[in-house]
């Protein structure tokens, strides 16, 4: 591979990793995915002498099972909480939902659907939002996961490349 090419695909691939870690933050943007793609970039900038397709396909899994860390995380931090089914899958709705409305949606969707899901199966304003509130806060134990899940890849890259 040519030096030219090689300094493109570093870039790229430093760029892809550092708006990968702005994107675990910030809505809208696949952080998980980002930061995958600029650690393949960086394999494939060195041709994969250093990091083979072993760690890449580990690090592809790590980033496939980064999508239900969300909805998991939501669902049972609701369920935690002693929310019922409803409110569980309206947790998860209100996730889906809310990633459409940026950050105020994916703080207010999963509060509000496990509420609204709770209401439906009749229970009270003081359960509905304690399903809320255990819905918004597996979000939030979610979105640490997935930033620790980050640095985690990071972490098996470099140490696939040193040895």
């Amino acid at each position: 591979m040519d030096p030219t090419t090689q300094i493109v695909l570093w870039v790229l691939a430093a760029l892809f990793i550092v708006v990968g870690f702005a994107g675990l933050v910030l809505p809208m943007l696949p952080g998980i995915p980002l930061v995958f793609a600029g650690l393949v970039l960086l394999a494939w900038a060195e041709n994969f002498a250093y990091v083979g397709w072993v760690p890449l396909v580990g690090l592809g899994v790590l980033t496939l099972a980064s999508y239900g860390i969300d909805f998991l995380a939501t669902a049972l931090g609701a369920k935690k909480f002693g929310a019922s089914a409803r409110a569980v899958w309206g947790a998860a709705a209100g996730t889906l939902i809310g990633l459409f409305f940026g950050l105020p949606g994916l703080i207010l969707g999963p509060f509000l659907g496990a509420v609204v899901g709770e209401f439906s199966g009749q229970s009270s304003l003081k359960a509905a939002t304690h399903a809320g509130i255990g819905a918004t806060l597996g979000l939030l134990f979610g979105a640490l996961l997935k930033i620790a899940l980050a640095f985690a890849m990071v972490g098996v890259f470099v140490l696939a490349r040193l040895f």
